[in-house]
């Protein structure tokens, strides 16, 4: 009450309100420092919204809908970026910005794309493409320049592929789009295991053949249909040379029966 009596709140009210009012001037350009405040805080109440509104997709909403793998992921990661960029025009409004001189900033942008920004803003296509168009979803199994891994995260800029070892490589979106991919589950987890056998000269050809579609047949990871076959390929400069090609459910178990059935 004292202080109340002495003005004391008073003055830091208006001492608050200078500050707030008071310009900043860059050359021509000026703006009041209430309106940066408020832009950031405009910028900060949308990531808050928009990581509220991914919990809740990620974890209520999707889960229920029947959706095709990738899909939920695509949803919440383009509904993130609706709601910063909405942020972002409502807090360029609330600052006063003239968006009929939004002209001036294309042709700024036009000359730093000019300038190096090439890579920048094809990476950055090339996610939107991967996330409306979907030729690699995340939980896909890909092998890029012989290395392979799963997809973990797309982002617009870049993709997070986890590989055998389970570190994490990050790709550049432009390279999944202009580069050859290997995609090993795009429309099925199904693979083809080729084998390379080779056995001593003299050695019962036929009797190879039933042995190696045997040990195939006896192995739980091999599937019925197709059934594995087992050929001969080359005579060898030291040896008769054959190939045992089964398929398998998971692609992932490649090594794993690769190993199995060379035992």
């Amino acid at each position: 009450r004292a202080l109340q009596d002495l003005g004391v709140f008073r003055l830091v009210i208006a001492y608050i309100m200078k500050v707030f009012q008071a310009e900043i001037s860059i050359g021509d350009f000026s703006i009041v420092v209430g309106d940066i405040l408020l832009v950031f805080l405009v910028i900060w109440l949308s990531f808050k919204i928009s990581q509220l509104l991914r919990f809740v997709l990620d974890t209520d909403v999707l889960p229920r809908m029947n959706l095709p793998r990738g899909v939920p992921g695509a949803i919440t990661r383009l509904t993130h970026y609706a709601i910063i960029v909405g942020g972002v025009m409502i807090a360029a409004t609330a600052a006063g910005l003239d968006f009929s001189r939004l002209t001036l900033v294309i042709g700024a942008l036009g000359v730093g794309i000019g300038f190096g920004l090439q890579n920048i803003v094809n990476n950055f296509i090339s996610g939107l493409i991967l996330l409306f168009e979907r030729p690699i979803k995340i939980g896909d199994t890909i092998s890029l320049e012989e290395q392979w891994g799963t997809v973990t995260k797309i982002g617009l800029r870049s993709t997070v592929v986890e590989t055998l070892d389970r570190s994490e490589v990050i790709v550049p979106n432009a390279d999944l789009i202009s580069q050859k991919v290997t995609h090993w589950t795009l429309s099925s987890n199904v693979s083809r295991l080729v084998v390379p056998v080779g056995v001593k000269y003299g050695t019962d050809m036929k009797r190879v053949l039933q042995i190696l579609e045997n040990v195939a047949k006896n192995n739980a990871e091999v599937v019925e249909e197709p059934p594995p076959s087992a050929i001969f390929t080359t005579f060898g400069d030291s040896s008769l040379n054959f190939e045992l090609r089964v398929w398998i459910a998971d692609v992932m178990a490649r090594f794993r029966v690769r190993s199995a059935l060379g035992v």
